[in-house]
């Protein structure tokens, strides 16, 4: 069997659930996934941080299912239970042995639509929120991506973190979060995969039986971004021993054709330890231990950007570095052996990455939530394979001009930053700039 041998099965259920799936026959493990079309850029600024919080609230058990009886049944399993939240979407998954599907399915059916919801288990799992926001607070490497965030979206949902404000986890009553359930969970809106040793006929039944709840309430989608967002520049004033710098620029939307090509510049930008900025940065001149590139796709837009973190003295020099391999790959574009690797690499990393159950579902349910065609492994290294330096070249020079370019820091000096980051975006450094207060 080869990986493009494999077919998935699609089923809509009448209430609006959808059950898809990929078996794999040389496994005995499968991979189960419960996927939400709700999160952080699916909620206004009275609601930031709501659907993560409900993310945390469905561990503390159900009517059936107390939340230690959850954790042993998965202990005992030998599973792993666990869950998370994004931009635009929240999931809740499991890998176990494919005897114990079953059990699983039923239990976290039950988590994700019948969660119990009492004032102690609130006030219990606030304080582990806040805790998190806490940690997430103190740690700049995590959160100048959140700074990033702000700075090229604004206002905008996407601009927020997904770990949400502190003052609203620890004003929301459990009435409130109990709407926010009812409101986001809708059948429509959910997407149950799986992947491994499954059988789909027998993954369907077991959906067929849940007890969904009925959702009178539309659910939000993603707020449309407004037509022109101006770059900005974010600095938070904070005593570390790094500066840890952030640029990007909005980039592509998830069905964007041009996707696969921005995955191929990525790694050639800073993806990987032969990119450039990473031999460039660290290797050659030691000015920074991680140094990388990074995209994300959503619906209607994207963001590609650039990490590095580097102590003070270093700060200036990184940052002409990578100044001037910007501006070499808009004059120059890349060379031939540079996009053979990075092609190779993509493929690679495609290919190596599915022979996991959990990437397997991850990859069903992304697509199905977000309506995106499932491309088959040929496919996809097909669009890979088409990618031309010339389609690089106008990615680069469209995505990452100067002028688009946002940053953000976080560090001990304003004024050090702004000085260090002119030859990177001199137009974002002359203008008037807000800073983001410590």
């Amino acid at each position: 069997m080869t990986l493009a041998d494999v077919e998935h099965e699609l089923t809509v259920l009448d209430s609006g659930v959808r059950v898809v799936t990929e078996a794999m026959p040389s496994v005995r493990s499968a991979a189960l996934g419960f996927w939400i079309a709700t999160g952080s850029a699916m909620e206004n600024q009275a609601q930031s941080g709501l659907s993560h919080l409900l993310e945390h609230m469905l561990f503390r058990g159900t009517d059936r299912y107390a939340s230690l009886e959850i954790d042993q049944i998965f202990d005992t399993m030998g599973a792993e239970l666990n869950a998370g939240t994004d931009k635009e979407a929240t999931s809740v998954y499991a890998r176990v042995i494919d005897e114990q599907l079953p059990k699983a399915f039923d239990v976290i059916s039950d988590m994700v639509w019948h969660p119990r919801m009492t004032d102690e288990d609130l006030a219990n799992e606030r304080e582990i929120v806040l805790e998190e926001i806490a940690m997430y607070e103190d740690d700049p490497q995590d959160r100048v991506y959140d700074v990033l965030g702000e700075a090229i979206f604004g206002d905008h949902p996407l601009g927020r973190p997904v770990i949400g404000s502190a003052e609203v986890v620890a004003g929301t009553t459990v009435e409130a979060l109990a709407g926010f359930h009812a409101a986001r969970y809708a059948p429509s809106d959910i997407v149950i995969a799986a992947a491994g040793a499954i059988d789909h006929a027998a993954i369907v039944e077991l959906a067929r039986r849940i007890d969904v709840p009925e959702c009178v309430l539309p659910t939000p989608g993603v707020v449309a971004l407004p037509a022109q967002l101006p770059p900005r520049l974010r600095f938070l004033r904070k005593d570390t021993e790094q500066y840890h710098v952030t640029l990007g620029a909005i980039a592509l939307a998830r069905d964007d054709e041009r996707r696969f090509a921005l995955r191929v510049l990525d790694n050639i930008l800073g993806g990987t330890s032969s990119s450039r900025l990473f031999q460039e940065v660290r290797e050659l001149r030691g000015l920074a231990y991680s140094v990388f590139s990074f995209q994300a796709l959503y619906a209607g837009t994207g963001q590609l950007g650039v990490y590095l973190g580097t102590r003070p003295d270093n700060l200036a020099p990184a940052l002409r570095v990578v100044a001037d391999e910007l501006e070499r790959l808009r004059a120059d574009g890349v060379r031939a052996d540079e996009l053979e690797r990075s092609i190779a690499n993509v493929k690679g990393r495609i290919v190596l990455s599915l022979e996991s159950t959990f990437a397997r579902m991850t990859r069903l349910a992304t697509a199905e939530l977000h309506g995106m065609p499932l491309m088959s492994i040929d496919e996809v290294i097909e669009r890979i394979e088409a990618v031309t330096r010339e389609d690089l070249l106008g990615l680069v020079r469209e995505l990452l001009a100067p002028e688009r370019l946002s940053a953000a820091a976080i560090g001990g000096e304003e004024d050090v930053f702004r000085s260090a980051l002119e030859p990177v975006a001199p137009a974002l450094v002359a203008a008037a700039q807000a800073t983001v207060p410590a």
